[in-house]
């Protein structure tokens, strides 16, 4: 199989010949896995490792430097960058909404539209990874707005300002419907999976009731469902934190693929997971990166990519993946374990 086809096959809920794999990392991560490995080229190393997605993306618009190591993008996101040994990461801060004391204050920001980006490069890569599954965007619409308004002020507005929380919403809603129609313009309908963001979940259970759920979130989701489905694409809905009271909502919202599948308890295991919802919906990622990838051993990463592509991946609906982006603390060799290890469900030893 292509890789292309090995994605499609199990977002089917059928068996391909191996479980496809997708690959996340920050940019330090990179870095350091590109220095470990001793060349620069990041195909090289995504086709070694048999990567089957390969990602889509647009020139951001430059961030501002608010002085005093503060910057904000151009959704009003603010952060500072904290050092590592292999370059910067982001640490986010409250946003350029914060502060605002009316909804006046939401409704004069000056907020971004699809005409501010170029799309012009979507249809060369397209070109250049044509046997490989596409993955495009950064749809967030609820999580990225409490960026921008505050993590405290979000909560508080879903309590006391409930019309605050839909236009954001709404705002960046309408911003990401178009932005998904015009790469989808772009490159002829080839993209075969959008991405679509909102964290719902803490280590321990979910950030909101499933009311909250169902009125500030849900109506959102929806619409950028119905408009992926649209294009002719499937949903990778990404959500950290143990979120399994949400998952027959997001499957009754059309989602198709459940991302990362923390493992923050038994309510996320894999064999939980597989037992209640398995033919569902499918499920991307698992692989944990706070305890096992960070402190764990090379073998001990290979037999935890084997159980789960064993449980997740013998049917089919499964693509293998770290709970996260690969985080620049984790060892290089546990990065390389995770796609070392043989894809074949109820196979063993390592593969390539």
């Amino acid at each position: 199989m292509t890789p292309r086809e090995r994605v499609l096959t199990a977002l089917e809920h059928r068996e391909p010949d191996r479980v496809p794999c997708d690959f996340w990392a920050e940019e330090p991560t990179w870095r350091r896995l590109l220095e470990h490995v001793g060349f620069a080229d990041r195909d090289r190393l995504l086709d070694t490792l048999e990567v089957d997605v390969r990602h889509l993306d647009v020139p951001a618009l430059p961030e501002q430097d608010l002085g005093n190591g503060l910057f904000q993008n151009f959704w009003g996101e603010r952060y500072v960058y904290q050092s590592t040994p292999w370059g910067p990461m982001r640490e986010d801060v409250p946003g350029a909404l914060s502060t605002a004391t009316s909804l006046s204050d939401l409704e004069s920001f000056s907020w971004p539209t699809p005409d501010q980006f170029d799309y012009t490069r979507l249809a060369a890569q397209c070109h250049r990874w044509d046997q490989h599954a596409l993955l495009y965007g950064f749809a967030d619409v609820w999580q990225r707005p409490a960026l921008v308004r505050g993590w405290e002020g979000m909560f508080m507005d879903m309590v006391e300002r409930p019309a605050w929380v839909h236009f954001l919403s709404q705002k960046f809603t309408d911003f990401y419907r178009r932005d998904y129609t015009r790469a989808a313009e772009v490159t002829n309908g080839r993209i075969d999976l959008y991405l679509l963001i909102s964290d719902l979940g803490s280590q321990s259970g979910p950030l909101m009731s499933l009311a909250m759920f169902r009125q500030f979130v849900a109506p959102y989701l929806r619409q950028m469902v119905d408009c992926i489905h649209g294009l002719g694409g499937k949903v990778l809905y990404h959500s950290c934190g143990s979120i399994r009271p949400f998952i027959p909502d997001l499957i009754a919202l059309g989602i198709d693929l459940l991302d990362p599948i923390q493992p923050t308890g038994p309510d996320m295991a894999p064999e939980r997971l597989q037992a209640e919802y398995g033919g569902q919906i499918c499920f991307h990622g698992g692989i944990d990166m706070q305890h096992l990838l960070t402190h764990g051993t090379p073998e001990q990463v290979r037999a935890e990519v084997r159980r789960y592509r064993d449980v997740l991946g013998r049917r089919g609906g499964y693509i293998l993946g770290p709970t996260h982006l690969f985080q620049p603390d984790v060892p290089p060799e546990n990065i390389l374990a995770v796609y070392g290890e043989d894809r074949r469900p109820g196979s063993s030893g390592q593969g390539a």
